[in-house]
């Protein structure tokens, strides 16, 4: 598994409220791998450096693990007192999403010499407040691979949008059973994979051979190669897997260089590839079975927390009117508003530009509501 840890929190819905707290990785496959979930009050520092506190007896903390979240001060306090070791990084979606509320501009993703001409002031941002360790992989202290956005952390707190709804218990059962399914079907995949990486990264690979073919390879010592013809050159060492291009150095996963130069060398271009991509990764990491927690006569509880005393938490006070269900937009986000068809009560679309022939014109309602 690659040591690339995205940690996020969401709303629940339920009548005691909370937030949902989850830590997770990406597999060889490129899919979410949940590590750790938390249920909390609300997102403070006390709150994530517990739950951080309790990911790091399952994860360790080295020089080669990278925590990744949006820029929120809580998160950032918490990361650097539990993890000392470890390398902290933003999402570059947020970083632009912040961008955008505080210089109000638009277009801002792009290379950064051209932001930087266009506007100064953004450029120094980035270069002064927030840092290019921060949002830019290849200043990164650590490895983030491929890894820039919030997607493997919101996919799961979008598969959970109903479930939030749910008492605290009903809810783990529920991630518990989803866990369960997931580990059971990928490990099924992984068994039948005939090929020497996963699906994803096979998809990815391949194309790189056509691409390395007719380029100039020039063997410059035993291990290095200097790669000329397309748009860009490389110079490749096999031995240490790297190339000028630092493709290969960050993604760990050769690139139009370094295949070329391992054709010439007859070397194995699948074994410059790291292991986290391979098949035997992918089946080690779904080895284990999710088993469910059982009845409650079943649990074999500790003295220690079965006479803890814990305080049931405070039920707050609703607002009047209908709960809120939806999240409020970041910084910098905006919906867009869904247009509902006066003719035939679909949305996205308006009346006059309507391809039903079916439906009342007259009023705003749809024809499947009785007027």
């Amino acid at each position: 598994m690659r040591k690339v840890v995205g940690i996020d929190g969401t709303f629940l819905k339920g009548q005691y409220w909370g937030v949902l707290l989850v830590a997770t990785a990406q597999d060889g496959n490129g899919q979410c791998y949940p590590l750790a979930w938390g249920i909390v009050d609300s997102e403070n520092e006390d709150a994530w450096t517990w739950f951080l506190t309790q990911l790091k007896e399952v994860i360790g903390d080295t020089d080669e693990l990278a925590l990744t979240s949006d820029r929120a001060p809580s998160i950032k306090k918490a990361i650097s007192t539990v993890f000392e070791k470890a390398h902290h990084g933003a999402y570059a979606w947020h970083v632009a999403q912040n961008i955008k509320n505080k210089f109000k501009c638009a277009d801002i993703m792009g290379p950064y010499w051209k932001i930087s001409h266009r506007y100064p002031r953004v450029a120094e941002y980035l270069e002064n407040e927030v840092g290019f360790e921060k949002w830019s992989r290849c200043h990164y202290p650590g490895l983030r691979y491929n890894i820039t956005t919030t997607n493997m952390v919101e996919s799961l707190n979008s598969m959970l949008v109903n479930a939030r709804d749910f008492p605290y218990v009903t809810l783990l059962d529920v991630i518990q059973e989803k866990m369960s399914k997931w580990w059971n079907n990928r490990r099924i995949v992984a068994m039948a994979i005939t090929a020497p990486l996963t699906p994803s990264r096979e998809f990815e690979f391949r194309p790189r051979f056509a691409q390395s073919n007719g380029r100039h390879t020039l063997q410059l010592n035993p291990v290095t190669y200097h790669v000329k013809g397309g748009e860009l050159e490389g110079v490749v060492d096999i031995f240490n897997k790297t190339c000028t291009c630092k493709e290969f150095d960050i993604d760990k996963l050769p690139c139009v260089h370094a295949i070329a130069a391992a054709h010439h060398s007859q070397v194995s271009v699948y074994s410059l590839v790291s292991p986290y991509y391979t098949k035997e990764y992918y089946v080690i990491a779904y080895s284990e079975t999710i088993y469910p927690v059982g009845s409650q006569s079943q649990w074999d509880v500790p003295n220690e927390v079965a006479t803890r005393v814990v305080l049931p938490r405070e039920v707050k006070e609703r607002k009047r009117g209908r709960p809120k269900t939806s999240r409020f937009p970041s910084v910098g986000e905006f919906r867009k508003r869904k247009n509902r068809c006066g003719k035939c009560g679909a949305y996205g679309h308006y009346k006059k530009k309507c391809n039903s022939q079916t439906g009342s014109t007259e009023g705003n309602q749809p024809t499947d509501v009785p007027v």
